[in-house]
């Protein structure tokens, strides 16, 4: 009988040619999922044998986020079965069922896992450690409500490894996407991911490439976490940058996106969770320093251990001051007035520069800023995070136009609003991109030289 690999692969595809494509592409260490579910109206006995049988056959009611109706069960039971007519390697059923005798007899070369999605905040992992269903392997998931919710999955799931027993148990939601990670380095045996090429399953299900790239399936219990905070994080390319470069430095540290937007809400998860390093982003730049006791604002904070104090430093200062540098001199245009906007004013005041911040709440006029000639416009606000956000403050880009000679884009992502009307103006840009990799390379040092998870 098939072995369960850590990574299994929902098959989501909208159409089941790409969904077989993209089970018969994945690896040994990862199996896909076929929900019976996604696709009601082909043989379910055919659709396995179309997989070789390398498979676990899952068809999951609409209240378990799936798309089975619920009233409809006697007809999802008879999915499965005719599912093991393909002899799959594995079946689910849920926790609480009974075994129907087709399922029992075919144990001979199926395997069985129990799963159970429980209603957001229950958290019932515990009582049922005790009293487990006949099974192979076992699948427990709620819902995230707080980042802190991670942390109350981690001693469980360390009693099931040390006994020997095959659970996953993991968060629904954005707030959820550590405990899918983590599952490795808390004792999960296993762990759900996304297709490559198809949506997520659920909420915070992360793509099979990034779980293989951050090594998600070899972590251990001395894997230190990092993560970047903020809402919204998870975009961020930091994973990808960080991750790497401690993998380089045989660091033993795992980097993750942390949606949090309240400054409490985030220091509780911060010692719930042991976190070492943190990349702090919107809209917790100030506050979540001034919640530590901190000055800010501060982009970067970092501790040996969770007993040790944070230390923090604003890696994004340095970035624009190395960028400012090579900038001609001359008045700037400031939009913005949050924790960025205020690293841009210090650094521009600090190198003798007039600025002019404008805000929603400290506006200016189209004739003001045209008298005021800037020669540099620096983006600090939010505009430009969503796809379709447009340029912020039209009119006075537009005033600025014929006076300036550069700008600068703090966000990231490409061909923002403002980085266009930037290149269609002529100006030097400096993009998002470009101040990433500069703070994101600092960052990564005091991570790596200051945080614990050593070999």
């Amino acid at each position: 009988m098939s072995p369960l690999p850590f990574h299994l692969v929902t098959l989501t595809h909208p159409e089941w040619e790409d969904a077989l494509a993209c089970g018969k592409r994945l690896g040994d260490d990862a199996l896909p999922e076929l929900r019976l579910d996604l696709f009601p109206g082909m043989d379910p006995e055919a659709l396995v044998d179309a997989l070789k049988r390398r498979c676990l056959v899952t068809c999951r009611r609409v209240s378990e986020g799936g798309r089975w109706p619920d009233e409809e069960e006697a007809g999802r039971i008879a999915q499965l079965v005719r599912a093991l007519k393909g002899k799959p390697a594995w079946v689910d059923l849920e926790w609480d069922l009974p075994i129907p005798p087709e399922i029992q007899a075919a144990r001979t070369h199926v395997r069985l896992l129990r799963s159970v999605h429980v209603a957001p905040g229950t958290f019932d992992l515990t009582e049922r450690l005790r009293a487990l269903p006949e099974g192979e392997a076992f699948k427990w998931v709620d819902w995230a409500g707080r980042l802190s919710d991670n942390a109350r999955l981690v001693d469980p799931l360390a009693w099931a490894r040390d006994r020997g027993i095959r659970l996953s148990a993991f968060l629904m939601g954005p707030k959820g996407l550590t405990s899918r990670v983590m599952q490795s380095a808390w004792g999960g045996a296993f762990t759900y991911a996304a297709p490559d090429d198809g949506p997520p399953a659920a909420p915070g299900q992360v793509p099979l490439a990034a779980l293989r790239a951050w090594r998600s399936a070899k972590l251990h219990p001395g894997h230190g976490l990092c993560g970047v905070i903020g809402d919204p994080v998870l975009h961020s390319r930091g994973p990808a940058f960080h991750n790497a470069r401690f993998q380089q430095a045989f660091k033993d540290l795992i980097y993750v996106p942390l949606v949090c937007g309240e400054a409490g809400e985030a220091r509780e998860a911060l010692d719930a969770l042991r976190i070492l390093g943190l990349s702090i982003t919107a809209p917790l730049k100030l506050s979540l320093p001034e919640t530590l006791g901190l000055k800010g604002p501060l982009n970067t904070l970092w501790r040996r251990s969770p007993a040790d104090p944070w230390q923090g430093a604003n890696t994004d200062a340095e970035a624009f001051e190395q960028s400012l540098s090579q900038l001609e001199s001359g008045p700037v245009l400031l939009l913005g007035e949050g924790g960025v906007a205020r690293t841009s004013l210090t650094a521009l005041a600090a190198s003798g520069r007039a600025v002019l911040q404008v805000s929603r709440r400290s506006p200016a006029s189209a004739e003001t800023v045209a008298a005021f000639a800037p020669v540099g416009v620096v983006q600090a606000t939010s505009a430009g995070m969503a796809a379709e956000d447009p340029a912020p403050f039209p009119q006075l880009l537009e005033a600025a136009r014929p006076s300036a000679r550069w700008a600068v884009e703090w966000i990231y992502k490409e061909d923002t609003a403002f980085a266009l009307w930037a290149r269609e103006t002529g100006l030097h840009l400096v993009e998002g991109a470009t101040l990433f990799e500069a703070q994101a390379e600092a960052q990564s040092r005091k991570f790596i030289e200051g945080c614990g998870g050593d070999n």
